[in-house]
Order: structure tokens, then sequence, then C-alpha cells
């Protein structure tokens, strides 16, 4: 699979980033700008952190404590740093099935082995299965959990199977380290943010990550890990690794914070994202073979389809992006021994103004894979 062809594609349902005009990228440029004009570059570091540290504490509702809190540059380098913090090469890692497929490439780097959970398209983890696997398995000496509408499948923990996981983790004395990147981007029909397993950590033991980069401001790349009872090793880390996050993006997203329009652009990031999920979804129903399955995630980007048993999904993305320029996620991708040959991830997210290149793009994939089924 060619990067290059990837990133050339004419529709782009691969990524995991947002491709919405929404964002306010405008508004967070002026607001760097004029940061500059009236000499807030000069502010000290420790300056910028207060400002972003207050938001966190209000938008998360957590009481995360200042020192364990460490602004990365993005939301991955967050989870790289604190997966390092908690596990030695050969350990075992215990991820969802199926999981993102970042966090597969970021345990085959550490020389890590990822053992899949059973994850429910709607409910997330597995508790039980979970259960089971730690009692019988000493080598699991980590988690990596997305809790909040996980990648690829949208699924959103409830909150009390949340206080069981952390309680379970906590018994076994296991990390955590959660994925909490689209916790932002919930239904524009529920009335608050689902709150990340981190709210009922009592050990320290979940190291929370997450970032600006899927609601605001993509190319900032401005992460933090609230990193609990590890976060002097994972401030280490990242002194060792890349010393400090550019100051400059973190001043730009702090000015604009302080302008009060966040919540506005949430708002209509949600309405936007709601109603093309709902679209895309009548355009699977209709176009795509009988039998499809479709997920119907209550936030994020992704949607993901299991196709009809004869439908082979990498072949079906190659065949979409050589002949029609259209990049998909094929369910290999997720999953450490190749399992979901026939699933499909789609990233919903497009432009408002590609709405009818978007809707053929779902009408060319859906005529594929229903030549595929027979």
């Amino acid at each position: 699979m060619s990067i290059d062809a990837l990133l050339l594609a004419r529709i782009q349902f691969a990524f995991t980033i947002s491709f919405h005009i929404i964002f306010p990228a405008l508004t967070i440029g002026l607001a760097s700008y004029l940061a500059v004009l009236e000499g807030l570059w000069l502010q000290t570091k420790q300056q910028v952190y207060d400002d972003l540290y207050h938001f966190w504490i209000k938008v998360f509702a957590v009481a995360f404590a200042e020192d364990e809190i460490v602004v990365t540059d993005g939301g991955l380098e967050a989870l790289n740093l604190c997966l390092q913090a908690v596990t030695a090469p050969g350990d075992w890692v215990a991820v969802e099935s199926p999981t993102f497929y970042a966090a597969l490439q970021v345990l085959e780097r550490l020389h890590l082995k990822a053992v899949e959970v059973a994850t429910d398209p709607v409910s997330g983890i597995d508790i039980a299965a979970l259960a089971a696997l730690l009692e019988r398995e000493p080598r699991v000496k980590a988690c990596w959990f997305m809790t909040n509408f996980q990648n690829p499948l949208g699924a959103l923990m409830p909150t009390t199977r949340k206080r069981q996981l952390v309680q379970l983790l906590a018994r076994h004395r296991i990390p955590l380290v959660e994925d909490d990147v689209y916790a932002e981007l919930y239904d524009a029909a529920s009335s608050h943010r689902p709150p990340p397993a981190k709210a009922f950590d009592g050990e320290g033991l979940v190291l929370h990550c997450s970032s600006f980069s899927k609601c605001l401001a993509p190319g900032y790349r401005v992460g933090w890990a609230a990193a609990g009872s590890h976060a002097q090793t994972v401030k280490r880390l990242k002194m060792m690794s890349t010393l400090a996050t550019s100051l400059p993006p973190q001043l730009a997203i702090a000015e604009y914070l302080a302008t009060g329009g966040y919540d506005r652009h949430l708002r209509n990031l949600r309405e936007a994202l709601s109603r093309q999920r709902q679209r895309t979804l009548r355009l699977i129903e209709r176009h795509f073979p009988a039998g499809t399955r479709v997920t119907r995630p209550e936030g994020g980007y992704f949607l993901w389809l299991e196709l009809p048993s004869t439908v082979d999904a990498l072949a079906l993305h190659r065949e979409a992006l050589a002949h029609h320029q259209i990049s998909t996620a094929p369910g290999v991708l997720f999953s450490a021994d190749r399992r979901f040959v026939h699933h499909l991830r789609l990233n919903v997210s497009a432009p408002s103004g590609d709405g009818n290149r978007f809707d053929e793009a779902v009408r060319i994939l859906g005529r594929l894979a229903t030549a595929r089924a027979g």
C-alpha cells in the first residue's frame, strides 16, 4: 500500500484526522499573530502551561494534579511516552480487537507483544475477557484502550464499565494508557462530554492522553498526558527524546481558547459530523451489498463495516485506490494477526463543500463491493 498513493487519493476515507473545513484555522492563525504583536510570545513556558492546565481541568472535569501533566507533540507522542514508561521490551500489552493500527506500530517499535481482547462495537472492551486474560497471563504489563468513540469501532464505554475497568486494573496493578482524543466529538444530540476512565483513578495507574488534533487544530500537534504516578518517568523520556514541545503552537491555542470561541466551534463541528454520519449511513444502506453490517456510533469520525464473507476488503481498497483514487482503511490493518479480512473503516468527516464527490465515492465503493459479493 503506497503512502504516496494514499496521500494523493481524491477522496480520503482512510485517514484518522478530520478534513472538515469547519476547523477555525484562520481564527487560530489570527490569535497567534495577535499574540506576537502584543508581545505575548515573551510569556514563559510556565505561563502558557498554566493557561492550558486550567482549560483541561474545566473541560475534562477531572482533578488532574498539575505536576502530572506533560505537554507533547500531539497525542501520539503522549501515547508513545506513556507506553515506554510502563513497559520493557518483551512485555505483553492488552489492546482492543480491532484496535487502532498506530498502536500496533508503536508496540512493534518498542518490541512489545499485542494481546487482543474482544471488544463490543457499542460498549467497548469486554471486561470479563480482560479479567480472564489478566488471571492467566502474568506477562501482560499494560493496557492501551480508547474508552470514548474507539477507533475503528466508534464504541463508547458506559460510565459504569469504565469504573469497573479501572477497579479491575487497580487490583492487578496494571497501568492503563488511555487514548482519549475523540471524546470532544460526541453526538450533537448528547448533552455532555463522556468522562474518561481517568475520572475513576485513585491509584495513579491511568495515564490519560489526548490532544487538540482531532477537535481543533490538526496541524499544530499539541497534545498532553496526565500520567499519574508515572509522570516523572514520562517527563524524563520526553526530555530525552524531543526535549520540549514548541511554544508558539501552544501559545496560539491558548490565545484562541481565551477568546471563548471553542465551545461554539465544537457545537458546529459536532452538528456537522452528526449530519455527515447519518448521510453516510443512508448511502451505505442504499448502495452496499446485502448482508453488509455497519456500526452506528454516538460520536467520532468513523464507521466500521462488516462486508459479506466473499468480499476481501484489502482487495477492495486496492481496486478503489488504483482505479478511482478513493482510499479506505481495510480491516486487516487493525489486528496484529490480520483478522477482519472482510471489514472496512470509513472516515466520514468530509468537508461540506465536497458533498457530491463524497456521495459519489460511497456509491462507487458500494458498487465495487457488490460486484465482489457476487
